[in-house]
């Protein structure tokens, strides 16, 4: 067990953001996330204090980049406006919360499946998918699985992956596993966000939205900016339906945190 004294970060907050699909609560202190092939358990002991169930070499080699620690999210903070009352009440809630550093394939999947499902189906969906097809491993005397790999998916057949849950989304998934391992540029982080969006929209099923939320919590460009319906009522109810210029650069960390806040208050269309 390794104990940090970590300010800006929650991981609570972090799991109920919508960005992680394997991230799961165990309760109001105890947060459980599977990425790259590991099981890491997150305890709050109290303000700022956290104990991960992981070595001092596991968490330099893999969770301090998958939270992003070492990046300052108080100058994302600092672009809020003066007299923008809403962001500022959502960056004071949503204290804590930070991108993702996941896996872009993971990542691809994840929001094919998330069009028009709850968070909970789409977290069953994945699950099954990772125990179905996933190579497993052990932690603390259990079997977890990893994500499958593009290549597992693209040998499955559309009615095994429909058996996941996947529904009209298995044929997207198919697509997406064949362009995913015949673009090398999607295997790597060389893109710009245009480029990006555009080899991502090759994808059958893949639309503005989930090539959003994929190059922003995947391939961590922060300048992405995902348009959901909390976001969407955000832009119109608070901005007049144009997000202010000022905050393009970080406009993928702003939304998360405006995301967070408008669910949280359950922000109605006007």
């Amino acid at each position: 067990m390794l104990r940090l004294i970590l300010e800006d970060f929650d991981a609570k907050k972090i799991a109920e953001s919508g960005q992680c699909f394997r991230m799961t609560c165990q309760d109001d202190h105890t947060v459980q996330v599977i990425a790259f092939g590991n099981v890491l358990t997150i305890y709050e002991r109290g303000e700022n204090v956290w104990d991960f169930s992981c070595t001092q070499k596991e968490f330099d080699t893999v969770w301090k980049e998958y939270f992003d620690l070492d990046t300052d999210y108080s100058g994302y903070r600092g672009l809020c406006l003066p007299e923008d009352a809403f962001l500022k009440e959502a960056l004071e809630a949503g204290m804590g919360i930070r991108i993702l550093r996941q896996d872009p394939w993971e990542m691809l999947v994840s929001f094919i499946i998330s069009q028009r499902k709850s968070i909970p189906a789409i977290r069953t969906a994945v699950e099954l998918l990772c125990t179905r097809f996933g190579t497993p491993f052990e932690y603390e005397n259990q079997t977890y699985y990893a994500f499958p790999t593009p290549e597992r998916i693209a040998a499955l057949s559309e009615q095994e992956l429909r058996d996941c849950g996947l529904g009209y989304r298995a044929p997207y998934v198919l697509h997406a596993a064949s362009v995913f391992l015949d673009t090398p540029s999607l295997q790597e982080y060389t893109l710009s966000l245009d480029e990006l969006r555009t080899a991502l929209m090759r994808i059958h099923g893949v639309g503005i939205k989930v090539a959003e939320c994929v190059a922003l919590f995947g391939y961590h460009h922060i300048e992405a900016f995902p348009v959901d319906v909390w976001i969407q009522r955000v832009v119109q109810n608070i901005y007049s339906g144009t997000f202010p210029a000022e905050y393009q650069s970080a406009a993928g960390i702003l939304q998360q945190y405006l995301f967070c806040y408008a669910r949280e208050r359950k922000l109605k269309e006007q």
